[in-house]
């Protein structure tokens, strides 16, 4: 579309926002914020197709002004912290998938990196799991009860424990996200060969579906969610490298704020993974629908609310664009 037919075609939505940013009445919430996510839309676009033009710089400032409303305002709904999760987050997250994709494709290349070396050298595992885990798995294998290690500490020890060490993984896949997103990498093949390594070790022993069906019943969020963290650390590595538009400081900000929503909208997911790790994992002896059916909530609860839903709030932009 020809910048002249996009500004003629979107111009009366535009001013009738401005006009709303200027009075002075109290507007709903989520009412500015819908017009919010129609705005940054035509932004996004006008930056794609008009960089530099008159049109995208009216857009930034447009919707810089309709973020400090938004979002700056001392008096905020009551509900904030549900409206974070159910309209602020994926808003926002929808323009951040292509950073989740590389994260996840990094994370599988090395998880299949780290199986295919533990197949073809022999200490590899002991050297990334270490000589404690692996003799300790051996034993319980000899005992018969493979998967012991998740009914040794009490339930609650392992949940608080299991749950502060995820989160702690999390904080530096998005911190190491300041070194150009480089180190955010780092902790993603580091974990992926960890994962590889892991689920080699039980194939080889013959316990590949034994330890699937009762590890990936918390492993599912848990995994996932560390892959989002990596996907925050590339937003601020990117906002440190791609600025557009903006200041390379500007851009920076956005990036370490965009990715600092993404952290805090993992954190009752490492709470659900901690939960089922230490209260649902040990009890090694519930039937396979059940472990198949918890696993399967698990990665439609993340698929959805990380890609499926960000996606609709897009296409409600569009639909209110085109109308």
């Amino acid at each position: 579309m020809r910048e002249a037919a996009f500004v003629k075609q979107n111009k009366d939505k535009w001013v009738a926002f401005e006009n709303v940013l200027s009075n002075q009445e109290r507007l709903q919430p989520d009412k500015l914020s819908d017009l919010y996510i129609e705005i940054t839309d035509h932004l996004s676009y006008a930056q794609t197709f008009y960089a530099g033009s008159n049109t995208a710089m009216y857009l930034n400032a447009l919707a810089s002004q309709a973020h400090q409303k938004i979002y700056k305002t001392k008096r905020e709904s009551k509900n904030r912290i549900v409206s974070f999760w159910k309209t602020e987050f994926p808003s926002m997250f929808h323009g951040h998938h292509r950073e989740l994709l590389i994260s996840f494709l990094v994370f599988m290349f090395f998880t299949f990196v780290g199986a295919f070396s533990a197949a073809h050298e022999g200490d590899f595992v002991r050297g990334i799991l270490g000589d404690g885990y692996v003799n300790m798995t051996l034993d319980n294998i000899e005992k018969g009860d493979p998967m012991a290690v998740y009914k040794e500490q009490g339930a609650f020890d392992m949940f608080l424990g299991i749950t502060i060490n995820n989160i702690r993984v999390a904080i530096y896949a998005f911190g190491l996200g300041i070194l150009l997103g480089i180190g955010t990498l780092y902790i993603m093949l580091q974990n992926g060969i960890m994962l590889g390594s892991f689920q080699y070790f039980f194939y080889d022993k013959g316990l590949l579906w034994e330890s699937v069906r009762t590890i990936w019943i918390h492993g599912t969020i848990e995994i996932s969610v560390i892959i989002i963290a990596g996907c925050a650390g590339l937003v601020v590595g990117n906002g440190m490298l791609f600025p557009g538009t903006y200041s390379r400081l500007e851009s920076f900000k956005r990036g370490v704020k965009n990715g600092l929503k993404i952290m805090i909208s993992t954190v009752p997911f490492f709470i659900i993974a901690g939960f089922l790790e230490g209260y649902v994992t040990r009890h090694t002896e519930m039937p396979d629908w059940l472990a198949i059916f918890i696993i399967g909530s698990s990665l439609f609860l993340i698929i959805y609310y990380y890609i499926i839903y960000p996606n609709q709030f897009k296409r409600k932009a569009r639909n209110a664009t085109i109308h």
